[in-house]
């Protein structure tokens, strides 16, 4: 009997679909009990993992291991290089929840640009004049960058080309004609595309070449009165920075929806930064999207065991060569 254990909650669908499969036994281990992770991978053929680490001693110490089926599609909670180093592939839900993030992002965008936190505060706290000193902008006609062309920076390059904006990408995993045929604009260099944007938002995983990437210096790339969106992951954005800018004035707001830490403690200077949007890292969630992402990850987590996985959803696809 080939037993999964899952770390964390998923869709009752995705759990009856493992259900329906004879031979299997599942195992339920809560993300906040990170401690017994690595007892309960030890006897595990294949594991689900939402946003728990899996670090590398764990993986190497778990000899039944065949399949990681990643419960999104960021996989830097997962040591890439151990399950590699064991043969083990890592599959993402790789398109389950691009829709919901692209929409929670520009949704982001929007409130952003339409100070809606603060008309909202504004009318709470009898403030009905706020009216007149409050100022909205519009979308139409600002330009947009977009940091990673994959498969929600397109979806948002569609909503914001549905608004009129001029949309810049930068990317250069993405040929110049693929971004052009999308009806938007490649620029090679990040720090040009900052330059020229009211907007950037982030989408991009999280890796070696990208931690840290939106840092005090290219922050100050960014005009004056600009918005800055990250819908990606928290360490490609330097926090203190950010709060700099903002508090100075010199950005008019963000809006992150993942952070350094998670989740935020009650002392996090972030708190307290003005003209900031926090989310708690939901931005792929919704009613449809968790459904897709627990059905996609339990076909994943077969479909390793069977071995018969669709490279497109393998990160480490050298594994199956």
């Amino acid at each position: 009997m080939a037993r999964v254990l899952l770390v964390g909650e998923i869709h009752e669908a995705g759990l009856a679909r493992l259900r329906t499969e004879p031979g299997l036994e599942i195992v339920r281990l809560a993300e906040e009990r990170r401690a017994e992770i690595a007892e309960a991978l030890a006897a595990a053929d294949a594991v689900i993992v939402r946003t728990a680490p899996l670090p590398g001693e764990a993986i190497r110490a778990a000899p039944r291991l065949q399949v990681i089926a990643k419960h999104g599609v960021g996989v830097d909670n997962i040591d890439l290089s151990a399950a590699t180093a064991r043969g083990i592939p890592v599959a993402v839900t790789a398109t389950a929840n691009a829709t919901s993030v692209a929409e929670f992002a520009f949704a982001q965008i929007l409130a952003l640009a339409k100070l809606a936190a603060k008309m909202d505060a504004a009318v709470r706290a009898g403030d009905w004049a706020a009216r007149h000193r409050l100022v909205p902008i519009e979308l139409a006609g600002k330009t947009l960058g977009i940091v990673g062309f994959g498969r929600i920076g397109r979806r948002v390059a569609r909503r914001a080309l549905a608004f009129e904006m001029r949309v810049l990408v930068h990317d250069p995993y993405v040929p110049a004609e693929a971004v052009l045929a999308a009806g938007c604009e490649p620029v090679e260099r990040l720090e040009d595309a900052l330059a020229a944007t009211d907007v950037v938002t982030l989408h991009c995983p999280l890796t070696a070449e990208t931690r840290g990437l939106i840092d005090r210096q290219r922050l100050a790339r960014l005009p004056p009165g600009a918005f800055l969106v990250n819908t990606a992951r928290g360490g490609i954005v330097d926090e203190a920075a950010l709060a700099e800018a903002l508090r100075s004035g010199r950005l008019a707001g963000a809006a992150l929806d993942v952070t350094v830490r998670e989740p935020l403690p009650a002392d996090d200077p972030l708190l307290a930064v003005p003209n900031l949007l926090l989310s708690p890292h939901v931005a792929g969630v919704t009613a449809e999207s968790a459904r897709r992402m627990a059905l996609e990850a339990a076909e994943n987590i077969l479909a390793g065991l069977a071995g018969r996985l669709d490279p497109a959803v393998v990160v480490n696809g050298e594994v199956l060569r």
